[in-house]
């Protein structure tokens, strides 16, 4: 076990780190800055493992190399697994089966954009929503079918200021529910 360093061997150990820093911001592209906070992580790991160092069984450069050749191992890992995960693609790139597919293609539309964002994809199933609406509104009064269009744009207490009090509104609103279910319109 090692008790204390000196300013030489701190400085030794410091250079050593700097340079495996190097290689990896090199060998990855990496900016400039990363360059500080993976010496920092190689120095880190180092001065955890410097309890195991044993003078007896060899110098403390040759123990400091393989301790940061091993961290600076780890850290490659770790930058190229984040490249793969986090590495944008084009969905006009081509797919590996050399079938002039693109990645686009493979992706259906109930996974698609429109489901990321809680929208309804399934076209057959939104016209089929639409005609039994539209049957539905047909089987209405005219008043009726106002008062849809004025919920359609405005909340029922900005309808209910308009024309009648909010309960009034309400009891309408729950009319109309049942007339629609009646008409064949299920609720959604």
């Amino acid at each position: 076990m090692i008790n204390a360093l000196s300013a030489t061997e701190v400085s030794s150990l410091h250079r050593k780190a700097d340079i495996e820093a190097l290689r990896l911001t090199t060998r990855y592209g990496l900016p400039r800055h990363d360059r500080e906070d993976l010496r920092q992580d190689l120095l880190v790991d180092l001065v955890e493992r410097l309890k195991a160092f044993d003078p007896s069984r060899g110098r403390l450069g040759a123990f400091a190399g393989t301790v940061l050749a091993h961290q600076a191992s780890r850290l490659a890992s770790r930058i190229r697994r984040e490249r793969v995960l986090f590495t944008p693609i084009s969905l006009d790139a081509p797919t590996h089966d050399g079938d002039g597919s693109t990645i686009g293609d493979t992706i259906g539309e109930s996974g698609g954009y429109l489901a990321f964002h809680g929208q309804p994809t399934d076209r057959v199933a939104e016209i089929e929503r639409r005609l039994h609406l539209e049957r539905a509104l047909a089987t209405l009064p005219a008043p009726d079918i106002k008062f849809c269009t004025a919920l359609a744009g405005a909340s029922p207490t900005a309808v209910g200021r308009t024309s009648s009090s909010r309960a009034t509104v309400y009891r309408r609103i729950a009319k109309l529910r049942l007339d629609l279910i009646a008409a064949g319109l299920a609720p959604a």
